[in-house]
């Protein structure tokens, strides 16, 4: 049995720039990150070094060209964020599958795409 709980935030409501994209490069706010996984923004960038915070990025097509959904994984929660190629957020979900973990191949970034990096800006640090 899965339990499964989706919230969606700001649906369809242009955000605010919390989105950087320079040379096929995502720099997304820790704290953005951070929030929707429920971690603080610090463990962030290490979660992602280390490999237990996995993202891909996909490219809209037809009428989604022009727009990018960044998806982040950690444990049992998946956050997604849509944007525009101007790093406007358009949307923002997340859902947690409850007790049981995403499987593992959930987890691996999509080849090809761009690269996604968190910005620790508490910090000032870049990965």
């Amino acid at each position: 049995m899965m339990i499964e709980n989706r919230r969606e935030t700001n649906s369809l409501i242009t955000s605010e720039r919390v989105i950087e994209l320079s040379d096929n490069t995502f720099v997304v706010d820790a704290a953005l990150i951070g929030e929707l996984l429920q971690l603080p923004a610090s463990e962030v960038p290490i979660l992602m070094r280390a490999g237990s915070i996995t993202s891909a990025c996909e490219q809209g097509v037809d009428e989604h060209a022009g727009q990018f959904r960044l998806s982040f994984f950690y444990r049992n929660r998946r956050a997604r964020l849509s944007t525009d190629a101007d790093g406007r957020v358009l949307r923002r979900t997340v859902i947690d599958f409850g007790a049981r973990p995403i499987a593992q191949s959930h987890h691996q970034s999509t080849a090809g795409s761009e690269k996604l990096t968190p910005a620790a800006q508490q910090q000032g640090e870049r990965t």
